[in-house]
Order: C-alpha cells, then structure tokens, then sequence
C-alpha cells in the first residue's frame, strides 16, 4: 500500500497539469491499494471548492465517487460517509461536519464553536 498527499490526489482528479497528472495516474492506477487520510479529503474539499470552483453537490460526487473505488483505502469511512451526508444537505463546510461527527463519534455531547455557519450542525453549539 502506498499513501498520497492532497497534491497527487487532486491532480490525479482534475488532470489539469499534463505532466503531474500523468504521474499521479501512473502511481494511482498501479498501486495495489492508496491510503487516503481524513486530513487528505478535507484538504481536498478546500481546494476544489477554492481553488476550480467546484460547488457541494461536485464535491460530494467527488467523495463518493472515492469512497466507493476498491483501491482506496479510506480512514474512517464512517465518519466520512456521515459528513458527506450532513454536508450535502446543510451549510457547513465538510470540514466542520467532520469535526463535528469525530466528536460525536467520540462520545462528545457537542463540539463548541465560534462559527456561526458551523453551529447550525446538530452536534454542534455556538459558543457565545
């Protein structure tokens, strides 16, 4: 098994640099299995969003579409089902549902925040 930063994977997905794509491919495609960090999907997310404008409904097809390839070996995959959920029908960003859903996980009644966008998360309370 190998593992990826969020650089490889994001070219390996938008193929927008012919010559990191094409080794991203490579390595991607003839690896056994590839490790995926929560840390990874999160940086993902922030940068198809930031940086190729991609909207949530782009970005959870993306993740599932990850979640679902054999090859990829996920980290908490529960988790990251459940956030891709909560962030397909709130407003949080699906860094904050994630945050949100490891506490919970967790044991944690609530996870305080300052953001009010994120407070709107059922596991989550604005901290005033």
């Amino acid at each position: 098994m190998i593992a990826i930063d969020t650089n490889v994977l994001v070219r390996y997905l938008v193929q927008d640099d012919e010559k990191q794509s094409q080794c991203a491919s490579q390595l991607i495609e003839h690896a056994e299995e590839t490790y995926l960090s929560i840390m990874v999907l999160c940086e993902m997310v922030w940068v198809l969003n930031r940086a190729y404008g991609y909207n949530r409904s782009q970005i959870c097809q993306v993740l599932k579409q990850i979640l679902m390839t054999e090859s990829f070996v996920i980290e908490k995959t529960d988790l990251i089902w459940s956030s891709i959920y909560d962030y397909e029908k709130g407003n949080c960003d699906f860094s904050d549902c994630l945050i949100a859903n490891t506490a919970h996980h967790h044991f944690a009644e609530t996870t305080y925040t300052f953001d009010k966008k994120a407070s709107k998360h059922k596991f989550m309370t604005l901290l005033k």
